[in-house]
């Protein structure tokens, strides 16, 4: 979903994980000489993350990062500046302004970046704001630096004049669906504003969510907008970071151009420490509309970002809830069985920080037994302490995460962005981190967290308060009523008219050449097969000093039996528990040591062990995922665990509208008795009939060599990692399987609307589409730069520009094309605010069916622009790179077929697109699913023309029996 936006944990999670990172070498052509610029002198900082630092005479710190791997850059413009900076009453605004900033520019004109965007092939401007910063970003072909720049410049110089009462009355609608899909449409979503609002006092600047509140986004007038732009986006508040394949000498010259001119603000003082101070222990409780299993949230003060104590707090959380050993795991989940998670997270922002605690409980749980057990765990873990071994362990898979959270320019910019900001650097982090001792695991403890005053949360289902911890107060949450016509009509370009243009010493207006084309060069692929069957592919990739892999077996959920449906998926919580010669907990630890992450899960065609790590240790984690495979332990107590972990997410999935309205969709789309029309979790009846011995036969007649694929990305080229896999070669006997076959399903012969009700729903979730394409097919490509500007574009899509820009019905609306090997399938996707479910649905299908016959040769040159351009970010990641493997060697695509696809880009006619369109997006034979509350929206769906709404709440409860 387009996201230009976060909740206040986004930004903190790229804190939390910005410890360390792993760079490139080299440099680009300049396109002219580069004079001498004015500015601050340069500093050379970093060995993780190397780094050129320099100041512009008004104040912007400039940050250039090197990265020679790909010809792409990103580019992050950072503004200090977050919901801290708001006050009481005049909350969201730093939030708004986010979003205020990717609409006009004074000389880019009306949405000139996203079309911008479009043209020179970028990622899609996007943004977040945290507690305190804002940050706009973007990676882009490397030719198109300048244009980024000048772009940039534009926003935070040349902007402001441009927002009117209706674009501010729009963005408005945009800010509410967003609040709407995060916080009010979501289980637990009101948790973190009900405990922020009780951990800090009102006027502490962190007790309002960063979303802020809609009385006070509603009552803001266009002079209050203007006067936080005035104060807080200013050179001197702010940081560019270009990150990539660039000429610095040449990229200093189009900063001093493009941003020098920009006036200085007024000096502004770096925010002061004010801790989180509590007196007791205070509990609240709410009835959640949506969820289905109680959630007990702990929050205790932590420690603000600088605080020596950060990193022993981050060591802290995961001792105490990462793995079989870890103490509150080894009560909740292993002893007493009341969960299957158990998560925890220290987060340190500029002012203050804060420590949860956070349990999901199976079905029916009591709160105050969850309590109990988690003081239970604490007595353990403070009788047993944090020992020298597990204290390693952890701090080698938090070096080995980091790494792998950075392999592109986009993550290297945003860190760069964070650290400017926050102050410190990647070095001192890490180095804080290896210096963590057994020791400051305890000190950290009983300073913050044992016997300390914390807020407690209880989040129930709705009617079940007396699952709430015992003498909870009723929490105060403001739940917005459905009411037709509430919100106003916007219309974005009302009130046009000519501004006065912000003065410059040169003409703005003029958009900056392209540079040289940079030269893709597709990444180099090699194949190998083993003796049993068993097929190798790899990339090289030199990054980082990490092994990404993924050894994937075909079939997958298809072997599954459709009356006891869920056995894949069983078998996959089952493979990580222990293999018949190492305890869960030893082979846990086995790969922890090695900086190694291991995970299984079984999709709808493909069961799948994916991982990653330390490249030196390639062939000592390749033998414990053989282990693993060949040898499971098969443990009851285990299964009974793996049992009810997978019954708790079947229950948790009916929270979830999203969740609902896939499974809906799949069921009928693919009908009664498919294996693909049922949840792959199963049905709690299946998994609580299916046995050891079911799963053993699973597991010795289905997965074969002969079906499966082992690919990596990695610095280890060829000879080095078939050496490492010669285990799983050997090892592993080869023989006959065949994958079941399963009817593709049928295009519907009229359309019909399905409706499933959740009551008092502040947003519908609509799924429209139907069977389609498999990633095989001829007309699979072309396709997929067909729905281009229809749906797959983002902000350039026709979907967004009139749901979202237009309309303001939906924070984010796309369209697509998703093909497996067998199957496929085309789908719209949207969650709009309820009041318009009707609207919405009407407006979205009539832009699908009107598509083909209005497409223009501008959407031709933006399509073709933006794809083509778009393919030097192609295969950046190690994620993209596995995907190009995969695309070869399971879907059996041609080596070259990267080559192939840019000359179908290239080709492509508007002749073509109509066809296509014709011919794959019929809306009058399509499924029309929508998951809202029927008792306001389900008749008026009538209108769509497609009859009276079948409803599906009883349908799919009987199928999920």
């Amino acid at each position: 979903m387009i996201a230009r936006s976060t909740a206040r944990t986004l930004f903190a999670s790229v804190a939390a994980t910005a410890l360390l990172s792993g760079i490139g070498a080299g440099a680009a052509q300049a396109s002219e000489p580069a004079p001498a610029v004015a500015a601050a002198p340069a500093a050379e900082t970093g060995t993780l993350i190397p780094q050129e630092t320099w100041q512009l005479d008004n104040g912007l710190t400039v940050i250039f990062n090197i990265d020679r791997s790909d010809p792409v850059v990103a580019v992050a413009l950072a503004a200090h500046v977050g919901s801290a900076r708001e006050t009481p009453g005049r909350t969201g605004f730093a939030h708004m302004f986010e979003h205020l900033f990717f609409l006009d520019s004074e000389n880019l004109g009306p949405g000139g970046l996203d079309k911008m965007t479009a043209r020179i092939g970028g990622s899609g401007a996007n943004g977040f704001t945290s507690n305190d910063i804002t940050v706009y970003l973007q990676t882009v072909p490397n030719d198109a630096l300048e244009k980024m720049i000048w772009a940039e410049a534009d926003k935070l110089g040349y902007f402001i004049n441009t927002v009117t009462d209706a674009v501010l009355t729009k963005e408005k609608e945009v800010v509410k669906n967003e609040k709407r899909q995060s916080y009010d449409n979501q289980p637990y979503g009101f948790t973190w504003p009900v405990t922020a609002a009780a951990l800090y006092p009102a006027d502490h600047p962190y007790s309002w969510p960063v979303i802020g509140s809609m009385a006070d986004l509603n009552a803001a007038t266009l002079d209050d907008v203007k006067a936080f732009y005035r104060q807080w986006y200013t050179p001197d508040n702010a940081a560019l970071v270009i990150s990539g394949d660039f000429d610095p000498a040449q990229a200093r010259v189009w900063v001093q151009k493009y941003f020098g001119e920009i006036a200085r603000g007024q000096s502004v003082a770096r925010p002061t420490p004010r801790p989180a101070v509590l007196s007791q222990t205070r509990r609240l409780m709410h009835e959640d509309n949506f969820a289905q299993l109680p959630e007990l949230t702990l929050s205790w003060p932590g420690v603000e970002r600088g605080n020596p104590d950060v990193a022993a707090l981050d060591v802290l959380f995961r001792v105490l809830t990462d793995g079989k050993d870890a103490p509150l795991n080894q009560v909740l989940i292993d002893d007493r069985k009341l969960t299957s998670e158990v998560s925890a997270y220290s987060g340190n922002d500029l002012i203050a920080g804060n420590i949860q605690l956070s349990v999901r409980a199976f079905d029916g749980v009591d709160l105050d037994t969850v309590q109990s057990a988690l003081d239970e765990g604490f007595a353990r873990f403070e009788a047993q302490g944090a020992d020298v071994p597990t204290v390693a362990r952890i701090k080698t898979m938090m070096e080995a995460g980091f790494f792998g959270q950075l392999d592109s320019v986009l993550s290297k910019a945003q860190t760069l962005a964070f650290y400017d900001q926050a102050g410190g650097s990647a070095d001192a982090d890490l180095a804080a981190i290896r210096a963590v001792t057994p020791a400051d695991v305890m000190r950290v403890y009983r300073r913050y967290v044992a016997g300390k005053a914390h807020i407690a949360t209880s989040f129930v289902p709705k009617g079940k308060p007396e699952l709430a911890l015992e003498g909870s107060e009723i929490a105060v949450v403001a739940e917005e009523a459905i009411v037709a016509g509430a919100e106003p009509d916007v219309n974005q370009r009302a009130d046009d008219k000519p501004y006065e243009r912000t003065a410059s010493s040169f003409d703005r207006t003029v958009e900056p050449a392209s540079g040289p084309a940079p030269v893709l060069t597709p990444p180099a692929l090699w194949t190998a097969a083993m003796a049993n069957g068993l097929n190798v592919s790899g990339i090289v990739s030199t990054e980082v000093p990490l092994a990404t892999f993924e050894l994937s077996i075909e079939g997958g959920r298809l072997f599954d039996d459709p009356k006891t449906p869920g056995a894949a998926s069983l078998l996959a919580r089952m493979f990580d528990r222990g293999t018949a010669t190492k305890t869960p907990a030893e082979l846990e630890n086995a790969f922890k040591a090695l900086g190694a992450t291991v995970a299984v899960s079984a999709g709808d065609e493909r069961f799948s062990i994916s991982g990653r790590t330390l490249d030196r240790n390639l062939a000592p984690t390749l033998a414990l995922v053989e282990e693993m495979l060949l040898h499971p332990r098969w443990d009851p107590t285990e299964l009974e665990l793996a049992k009810a972990a997978a019954l708790s997410d079947i229950q948790d999935q009916r929270s979830q509208p999203n969740a609902i309205a896939g499974r809906v969709f799949d069921l009928v789309e693919y009908g009664p008795g498919h294996i693909l029309a049922t949840s792959a979790l199963g049905t709690e009846a299946s998994v609580a009939a299916l046995t050891m011995d079911d799963l053993k036969a699973f597991h010795a007649t289905n997965l074969a060599p002969g079906l499966a694929h082992f690919r990596i990305v990695s610095p280890l080229d060829q000879t080095a990692v078939t050496q490492a896999v010669a285990g799983l070669g050997r090892d592993w006997a080869a023989r006959d399987v065949a994958v079941p076959t399963w009817p593709t399903p049928a295009t519907p012969e009229t359309s019909r609307v399905y409706v499933y009700d959740v009551p008092g729903a502040k947003q519908s979730v609509l799924v429209f589409g139907g069977p389609a394409l498999r990633r095989g097919d001829a007309d699979y490509y072309p396709a997929s730069v067909m729905n281009f500007r229809l749906g797959g574009g983002g902000f350039a899509s026709r979907l967004t520009q009139q749901l979202r820009e237009g309309q303001g019905y939906t924070y984010g609306v796309r369209s697509g094309f998703a093909g497996g090997e067998r199957f496929g399938e085309f789908t719209l996707s949207s969650p709009v605010r309820s009041n318009v479910t009707l609207e919405a649905s009407t407006l979205a299908r009539d832009i699908m069916r009107d598509y083909g016959g209005t497409f223009t040769a501008e959407d031709l040159d933006v399509t073709r622009a933006a794809m083509s351009r778009s393919r030097a970010r192609a295969f950046e990641t190690a994620g993209a790179k596995l995907g190009v493997l995969a695309n070869v060697g399971e879907i059996g695509l041609p080596a070259d077929y990267l080559t192939r696809e840019a000359a179908v880009i290239d080709g492509m006619t508007i002749d073509q697109i109509r066809t296509l369109a014709d011919r794959y997006i019929d809306t009058d034979r399509m499924i029309y699913v929508v998951v809202g509350d029927a008792a306001t929206q389900g008749p008026r769906l009538e209108g769509l023309g497609y009859g009276a709404p079948v409803m599906m709440n009883e349908r799919l409860e009987a199928a999920e029996r």
